[in-house]
């Protein structure tokens, strides 16, 4: 019978992955007490402290959601339509969401003091017209609960194919506040979610459930723990949600490390996952690009940094001499419309390809403000996938290629499979484009309309990428309706059958 674990020792030895070794450092050895647990992550040898207070708040967050679940079974779907029009008209009403503007301000001003970005975390008017958007979204969505979707006949009885609920599902996210709102759908589908969200945003959150939240649950008569937050700011909260078997999907977003570290924790438990930590989209342009459109896309691609955000941009070198031209007009643009500095990467030994205009010492906006620093950075071939987390000032890699296929070639090596754009004016090149490019999103113009509530009106829970393989059975946008299992239902008729 395995002993439980109450204490550590610096430099003990922890075997992970198989066949390798790690030690336990002094720092995690004295701060390790009865009552915690620890982690192991067997792709890294990383080992995770969780306290027994983060620990203990995990637990209960997420026995509140499997309590939940239990009971939303025989909530009626009226109910939960009820549940998105009250929290929706609570978002809407500006004495209910005054503590929630609040609440957001604090935690601004709290990240900029800690020198943190604030780019995503700001409950701007048009972001919280989205949650409403978002909810009422939702409200109007049909259920699919106990949808019927196939039937088998025999003879003397039949088999019903049923969609129903998945169960609980654990939600892991950075400081978007509308993320909130957008993974509550997950209730439509017959499912409970818990949230732990990143300490930038916690107190917008916490005034979220305590002013819109728990009033609209209650008001509609929902289980109380149906959507249930983990009200930590420590990284081992997550850890400890994700670590907890009763889970019936993880989806962590966020910075791509952090994801990584997440997914791997959950699949240890047996958790399936759905990750959405890395992002940057690639624009390709061919020999049939219209300059025109490409300058377009490029500009239309640079707004804001999201996931969706242009990254990378590939020109094929035939047409460089008029395309080039057209890139650094539309970098022009940006800055214009932005006030700041765009900043370029290219790989070393096309360095001429940038303008002189473009090779001096600007200021480029960082999270802790104006950085003097070059225009145009070098990079190796290696690093074309690398993803620029950028505040104020956009930052793009630019890259001349031999052919579309060794764009296509490098995105599939590099990126994290995410989406591309293909400009050019040639169906064919299109249909190749498609068929060769491993990514879920491809398009043919910007690249900013890779987003479930844009594209699709449905708001989602996460964008996937493919970086871990292709999804089986689901698209690359993970929405609250697509959170769903099938069950079989018998019914016999001849009460005779048997085997």
């Amino acid at each position: 019978m395995a002993d439980q674990l109450n204490a550590l020792t610096a430099g003990m030895a922890i075997p992970f992955g198989g066949d390798r070794v790690t030690t336990v450092p002094a720092e995690l050895a004295e701060s390790f007490a009865s009552g915690d647990r620890l982690v192991i992550v067997q792709d890294t040898g990383a080992l995770l402290h969780i306290p027994a207070g983060d620990g203990a708040i995990a637990q209960a967050a997420v026995t509140a959601a499997v309590d939940a679940f239990a009971a939303l079974g025989s909530v009626s779907d009226g109910a939960i339509t009820e549940f998105y029009r009250a929290f929706a008209a609570r978002l809407g009403d500006d004495a209910w969401f005054a503590p929630i503007a609040a609440a957001n301000a604090a935690d601004i001003e709290s990240a900029q003091q800690r020198g943190r970005t604030t780019t995503r975390l700001a409950l701007s008017d048009t972001m919280r017209a989205d949650m409403i958007s978002g909810l009422e979204t939702w409200a109007d969505a049909p259920s699919r609960r106990d949808l019927v979707v196939d039937t088998v006949d025999h003879v003397g009885w039949k088999v019903d194919q049923v969609v129903s609920g998945l169960g609980v599902v654990g939600f892991v996210f950075e400081g978007r506040p509308n993320v909130f709102a957008d993974a509550t759908g997950v209730l439509r589908s017959g499912n409970t979610v818990v949230f732990r969200i990143g300490s930038d945003a916690l107190r917008t959150a916490q005034a979220i459930v305590e002013h819109a939240l728990n009033p609209a649950l209650a008001e509609a008569g929902l289980p109380a723990g149906a959507v249930s937050l983990v009200e930590s700011a420590a990284h081992a909260a997550g850890w400890a949600m994700f670590s907890d078997s009763r889970l019936a999907l993880a989806v962590a977003r966020g910075s791509g490390s952090a994801v990584s570290q997440l997914g791997s924790v959950a699949r240890q438990a047996g958790v399936p996952v759905s990750l959405h930590g890395t992002g940057g989209a690639w624009i390709v342009a061919d020999r049939h690009a219209d300059g025109g459109r490409f300058g377009e896309a490029v500009f239309n691609s640079l707004d804001r940094k999201v996931c969706n955000t242009l990254n990378t941009c590939c020109i094929v070198a035939d047409r460089s001499d008029d395309l080039l031209g057209e890139f650094f007009a539309a970098l022009d643009r940006v800055q214009d419309r932005a006030g700041v500095n765009v900043k370029v990467h290219v790989v070393d030994e096309q360095q001429d390809i940038v303008p002189e205009a473009w090779r001096g010492d600007v200021a480029i906006g960082r999270a802790e403000g104006d950085v003097i620093e070059p225009q145009t950075s070098t990079l190796t071939w290696q690093d074309l996938g690398h993803e620029w987390e950028w505040e104020a000032s956009p930052e793009v890699t630019l890259v001349i290629v031999d052919s579309v296929h060794a764009a296509i070639d490098l995105f599939n090596e590099q990126s994290p499979k995410f989406a591309a754009s293909l400009i050019s004016e040639s169906d064919q090149s299109h249909d190749d484009f498609f068929a060769r490019i491993d990514a879920p999103f491809v398009g043919n113009g910007f690249t900013r309309w890779v987003d479930g509530q844009y594209a699709l009106n449905r708001p989602e829970l996460g964008l996937s990428n493919w970086e871990f393989g292709r999804l089986f059975g689901r698209g690359g946008v993970l929405s609250g309706d697509s959170v769903f299992t099938v069950r079989s239902r018998v019914t016999q008729i001849d009460p005779t059958i048997g085997r």
